[in-house]
């Protein structure tokens, strides 16, 4: 029992660092009018990003692709048409006041 307790311990604190630590999260970023959705289905800095900004978005669509690719090979279907869809829908999601890149121009919406 000590032992599995032990293991499970070791495994929450190694999750734990192996996750990036950023300063400001998403919610935040796009609150501050620093990140916004795309078309593409992936988030985008809206101005040059600062290192962190960058990071962040780096991180964020890094986890994006690989559920999008798992979703394409769950529904038989290409990579590039689950990227557009959800780009649509984090679009149409978007809170008010949020950017979001239509027409290969930043607008808030």
């Amino acid at each position: 029992m000590i032992k599995k307790i032990l293991v499970l311990l070791m495994m929450v604190t190694f999750m734990c660092l192996a996750q990036p630590v950023f300063a400001i999260d998403l919610q935040a970023a796009k609150d501050q009018g620093l990140v916004g959705e795309a078309l593409t289905g992936y988030l985008q800095p809206v101005k040059a990003a600062n290192p962190e900004v960058q990071a962040l978005v780096d991180s964020i669509n890094s986890q994006r692709k690989q559920q999008y690719k798992s979703i394409a090979q769950r529904n038989k279907t290409s990579l590039q048409a689950v990227e557009q869809l959800a780009g649509k829908k984090a679009m149409e999601k978007s809170k008010p006041g949020h950017f979001i890149k239509s027409g290969g121009s930043w607008v808030r919406k």
